[in-house]
Parts: structure tokens; sequence; C-alpha cells
């Protein structure tokens, strides 16, 4: 039958890093690879007391299909919520999705036909780049640098491709602790990143899972912020991180036109969101203490943050050869190898030492792919398994050397 499959199907292999959840089922193996948030921060009471609480007053209508766009309670509680960050929209600007994955595969659908150029990163989100492969697109892209992405290359790059007749749909971007690098976007580039979306008329898709997870350093406003509701950014958000993963909901912000489109395309696919879900996460931004949640996620990271560097210093100190960022934020660090080592290949040795993380070919388009990289998660370990984790990994890396 696989010779009835589409063209892009036939080599499709799905979402890569989504395929090492599988490793998390073995507790012999400690995992630095799946970018999941600490169970200790999770609001179980909150979920099981208003789970309980609208299945007991409204099962008939909770357990039914919802609204497209969403639930008019979880569309107004969002729109509240991001007034925290300076961000002013209203209801056709906004579009709930079912998890922050769905909101990338709603933009790839959108705007991506075979062979379209996409602009970003190097490296970028490994999941932003299995949901665009859907639309076989191509890309261009640059290193990122360490106060973010290179704007001037990006700039020599679009010049470059209007040239040759490709116009660039859109400049796909993580501003805040970037997956899988943990690097931050200046202020001064997040200006010019604007400026030059602007110029060419090419959107701006800021992907947000991390913002309320800085941990040193000042907040630096958003791009949809800067942007000003003009209409040149779409963001993507999720629930993921900042309450958990397990509800799968998420939102897209951006001009009514785009929403718009999104609800035809989410209508078409997936239909809705479970309500429940919905209605869970309208109370935990409606009668949860948002700012003492996020403290205590903030300092309870950043202690682990910390503590996974001193790890790293005290085993890798001595390797020059191997280093990796310091990130002001978010989930990951991101490790460099020497040249000759391919983490691919040292991934399935440090499985059978017990250890594992996300090869960072992972995090490359195909024609970009780098093969000494890896994205460490610190959110997830205990600190014991921090300390035999990053002693595995230097065991498996010193076989390598």
């Amino acid at each position: 039958m696989e010779h009835l499959f589409t063209e892009i199907m036939r080599s499709f292999e799905g979402y890569n890093i989504g395929k090492m959840l599988k490793y998390m089922d073995n507790p012999e193996i400690i995992s630095f690879a799946a970018g999941m948030p600490s169970a200790e921060l999770f609001p179980v009471e909150l979920v099981r007391t208003t789970q309980q609480r609208i299945l007991d007053n409204n099962s008939d209508q909770v357990l039914q299909y919802s609204p497209v766009q969403g639930e008019k309670d979880l569309l107004l509680a969002v729109i509240d919520y991001l007034k925290r960050d300076h961000i002013h929209i209203a209801p056709e600007n906004i579009m709930i999705t079912t998890s922050g994955q769905h909101g990338l595969d709603l933009v790839g659908r959108l705007f991506l036909e075979p062979g379209d150029t996409i602009i970003c990163d190097l490296p970028t989100f490994g999941g932003a780049l299995a949901a665009f492969e859907m639309e076989a697109p191509r890309y261009f892209a640059k290193d990122i640098q360490e106060d973010g992405s290179d704007i001037a290359g990006m700039r020599d790059g679009i010049n470059d491709l209007l040239q040759k007749g490709i116009f660039p749909k859109f400049i796909y971007v993580i501003p805040d602790f970037q997956n899988p690098s943990g690097i931050t976007m200046s202020l001064t580039k997040r200006k010019e990143l604007l400026a030059l979306g602007e110029e060419y008329k090419i959107p701006i898709v800021e992907d947000s899972p991390y913002r309320e997870l800085r941990y040193r350093g000042q907040d630096i406003p958003s791009l949809y912020t800067l942007d000003n509701n003009r209409g040149n950014v779409i963001g993507i958000f999720t629930f993921s991180k900042i309450f958990n993963p397990g509800l799968r909901v998420g939102f897209n912000i951006g001009p009514p036109e785009v929403i718009k489109k999104f609800s035809f395309i989410k209508g078409a696919n997936i239909l809705n969101t479970p309500k429940l879900n919905q209605d869970i996460c309208t109370a935990f931004l409606r009668e949860y203490d948002l700012d003492k949640h996020f403290r205590k996620a903030r300092a309870f990271y950043s202690e682990k943050l910390d503590f996974f560097l001193e790890t790293l210093n005290e085993f890798f100190s001595d390797l020059k050869e191997v280093h990796w960022t310091v990130s002001e934020g978010g989930l990951f660090l991101w490790m460099t190898v020497p040249k000759h080592i391919n983490t691919m290949e040292l991934f399935h040795a440090a499985i059978k030492e017990k250890v594992a993380f996300v090869p960072g070919e992972l995090f490359f388009p195909r024609e970009y792919e780098q093969f000494n990289k890896m994205r460490l998660n610190f959110s997830f370990p205990s600190k014991k398994q921090v300390v035999q984790g990053v002693q595995r990994l230097r065991n498996v890396i010193n076989k390598y050397l």
C-alpha cells in the first residue's frame, strides 16, 4: 500500500524528538532528552477540584463539542493574561489550539506550499521543522549568535532570494531562551528583526513557550508587544511549560485574517479542542495565584539550572573542546563536542550507559545539518540524576575522545 502514499509521506519520519519519549519508560535511563517540565510544579489540586466541579455541575456541556475558535471564557482569560506582557488583543486576534505543536502545524498549512522558503535560525526547534516538513519547504538559515538571530545575514539572504524570484513566506524565531540553544534575542535585534520583516512584508512567527521562565537578567518585550498590533507578528503559545503538557492546550495570536484561516484549518483537521481541558486552563488563569506560581517555578528551575551548570563544570572543565551555552531561562542547554564526534552515534552509545540527550542534527534543516551538537534538558531530572547522568555522559564522550 505504500506506493499509494503521497510523495511527502513516503519520506516523512515524524517528530523524531517526540519518539525519544519512549526512553522515559525505562527508569534506569537518566534522561536529559525530552523538554519535560517538572511534575513537582503541576497544580494537581487545582486540576482535580476544577475537573470535579465542572463534571458535577456541567457534564452535559463539558463533554460535548465546543466552538472551533475556543471557549469564550478561555479566550477572554487569555486576553487578560496577555496584558501582563503588554499585549492587547481582541477575540478576533486569538484562537485556542490543541498545544503549541498544533499551532505550528496551522502556520505551516496556512502559508506553505511545497518548495516555499522559510527563514530561521541555526539551530532551531525540531518540532517546528517536523510540523513544517509536512509541506516540504526549503530553508534559508543563519547561525544564531550570542545575542540572537543574525539579522544582517538574514537580510543578505532575503535579498539574494528575491533576486532569484523567491519570496520567503515567513521568518520563524524563538526569541526567549531558544529551544535548543537557550539563547535570548536582544532588544536591539528584536527591533531590527521587526524592521526587516516590515520592510520586506515578511511575517514573523514568534514561538513563545518559555517567556514566563526567566531566572536571571532583565525582561525584554516580546516581538508581538513591540509590533504593537501592526499585524506583522504571529504568536505561538502553549500551556505546556507554564501549567502542564498533559492537557494539550495552547493558543495562537495574530491578525484577524490569519486567525480566521486558522479556524478554517482547525475545523477541517481536529474540529475543536476538548472543552474540559480548556475550562481547566481557564481556572488556572482566573483562579490560581499566577504570580506565586511563576515565582515558585522560576526559583525551582533557577536552582536546577545552577546545579546543572556546576555539575557540567565539575565533569567537563578539563575538556576545552566541550562547551555549552548558559541560558537566562527556559529548559535547555546546548552542548558542542569535538567535530569528529557524531552525536547521533554518541546517543546510541549513551543509551547503553543509561543516559539520554537529543542529538543536535535533529534541530537543523537537512541541508544545514551539524553533527557535533546536543541538547540537554535540566528541568526534569533530580539532582542525584544530574550528577549520575553527567558522569555517564562524560564517560561516553571519553570513549570517543
